[in-house]
C-alpha cells in the first residue's frame, strides 16, 4: 500500500508523452466544429429563440452581437493561447539579449518584429523599458519595440484577416511596422537620452532568472496561463467593444458615418486619431467597432488610423511611461507615432 501511494504521487511524471498532444488535437477539433456553426446559432438565437423580426434595427444589432461576440472571443482564445505557447520560446530576457549590442538600424527591424512575437500590454511598458535600456539597447530601438508591441497586435492581425481578408491584414502589419521603425529611428537620431529619468540609467540589468518552459506539456500550460491572464481580464472590454459595434451596425445611419469618416472629409483622419487616444482598449475590443464602421461606409484609412491610435497611443500608457520618461520625450514619442498614423490614414484613403 505504501508503494502504491508513492506511485500515485506526481501523476504528471507518469503521464504518457502523447497525452498533451491528443488533448490539444481534440480541443482544436472541438473549436473548429463550434466556430463553423456560429452563424447558424446566432440566427437561431435572434430570429428563433428571441423571436425578433428580421427587418427591425434591434434585431440587426442583436444578430450582430450574437454572432460577433462568440466569434471574436473564440478567435481571441485561439490566438492568445498560441501566443502564450510562443512566449515560452521568446521570453523578455531573450528579447533583450537579441537586441542588446546590435546596430541601430538592425535593432529597429528586430525590435519591430519582436513586438509582434511578444505583445506585452501597457502595464508592462515600464519594466520592459528599464530592462531594455539597462541591457544596452539604444533608446530609439527600445521605443520601436514599445510602439510595435501593442500596435502590431497578433489578435488584431488574425481578426482583420478573418473579417477583411489577407490584403487588409498584410497592409496593417506593414504600415504598423513602418510607423514603429520610423518613430524609433527618428527619436534615436535626436540623441535624447537625457530626456529619460536619470534613475533609469543608474540601474543595472539583473541577471536572468526567467524559467523557459520545456516540453509540450509545459508549453501548453504556458498557453493556458496566457488565456487566463489576458482573456480573463479583457473579455468584458471585448464584449463592450462588440456592443458598440452592434449599436453602430443596427442604429447609426450609413450617411452619417460616410460624412464623418469618409474620404471626402479631409479632417476625418486627424479627428479620428484624436478620438482614439483617450479610448483605451485592446485590439480585440476595437476590431468589431472597425468592422461596423466600415460596413456603414467609413473609409478604410480613416478607420485604420482610429484603430491604431486606440491601441498604439493610449492615455494609460503615457501615464505609466511618465515614471521613466520626461514629459517632453513622451510628447515627442506620441507626436511622432501620431504623425505616422496620419500618413497611414491618408495613404490608405488615397489608394483604396
Amino acid at each position: 500500500m505504501a508503494e502504491r501511494g508513492l506511485n500515485a504521487e506526481g501523476p504528471a511524471a507518469a503521464r504518457p508523452a502523447w497525452v498533451p498532444g491528443l488533448g490539444l488535437a481534440l480541443a482544436c477539433a472541438a473549436w473548429v466544429l463550434i466556430y463553423s456553426r456560429l452563424r447558424g446559432l446566432a440566427s437561431w438565437f435572434t430570429f428563433g429563440l428571441a423571436g425578433l423580426g428580421p427587418s427591425s434595427r434591434f434585431a440587426g444589432a442583436v444578430d450582430f452581437f450574437a454572432f460577433e461576440g462568440p466569434k471574436v472571443l473564440m478567435l481571441m482564445l485561439a490566438v492568445v493561447f498560441g501566443v502564450g505557447v510562443l512566449r515560452s520560446f521568446v521570453t523578455p530576457g531573450r528579447a533583450r539579449a537579441m537586441l542588446a549590442g546590435r546596430r541601430e538600424a538592425l535593432g529597429n527591424v528586430l525590435a519591430a518584429l519582436l513586438g509582434i512575437a511578444t505583445p506585452f500590454c501597457s502595464c508592462s511598458a515600464v519594466p520592459l523599458f528599464i530592462g531594455f535600456v539597462t541591457s544596452g539597447v539604444p533608446l530609439g530601438v527600445t521605443l520601436t519595440f514599445l510602439v510595435a508591441s501593442p500596435m502590431v497586435n497578433e489578435v488584431a492581425l488574425v481578426l482583420l484577416f478573418a473579417l477583411f481578408g489577407w490584403k487588409v491584414a498584410a497592409l496593417y502589419v506593414g504600415t504598423g511596422l513602418a510607423v514603429a521603425m520610423l518613430a524609433g529611428w527618428f527619436i534615436g537620431r535626436l540623441g535624447l537620452e537625457d530626456w529619460v529619468e536619470p534613475w533609469v540609467y543608474q540601474l543595472r540589468a539583473a541577471p536572468g532568472g526567467e524559467i523557459e518552459a520545456r516540453g509540450l506539456a509545459e508549453r501548453l500550460k504556458a498557453g493556458g496561463v496566457a488565456v487566463r491572464d489576458i482573456v480573463g481580464k479583457v473579455w468584458p472590454w471585448v464584449l463592450a467593444g462588440i456592443a458598440v459595434g452592434a449599436f453602430i451596425h443596427g442604429y447609426v445611419p450609413a450617411d452619417f458615418m460616410a460624412s464623418f469618416m469618409g474620404r471626402s472629409a479631409w479632417w476625418a483622419v486627424p479627428v479620428s486619431v484624436l478620438m482614439g487616444v483617450p479610448m483605451y482598449s485592446n485590439a480585440a475590443g476595437i476590431i468589431p467597432i472597425v468592422q461596423a464602421l466600415m460596413e456603414k461606409g467609413a473609409a478604410l484609412g480613416t478607420v485604420l488610423a482610429f484603430m491604431m491610435s486606440v491601441i498604439g497611443l493610449s492615455a494609460p500608457e503615457a501615464i505609466i511611461l511618465r515614471k521613466v520618461l520626461k514629459p517632453r520625450l513622451i510628447a515627442l514619442f506620441f507626436g511622432t507615432v501620431a504623425a505616422g498614423i496620419l500618413v497611414v490614414g491618408y495613404l490608405f484613403n488615397a489608394v483604396f
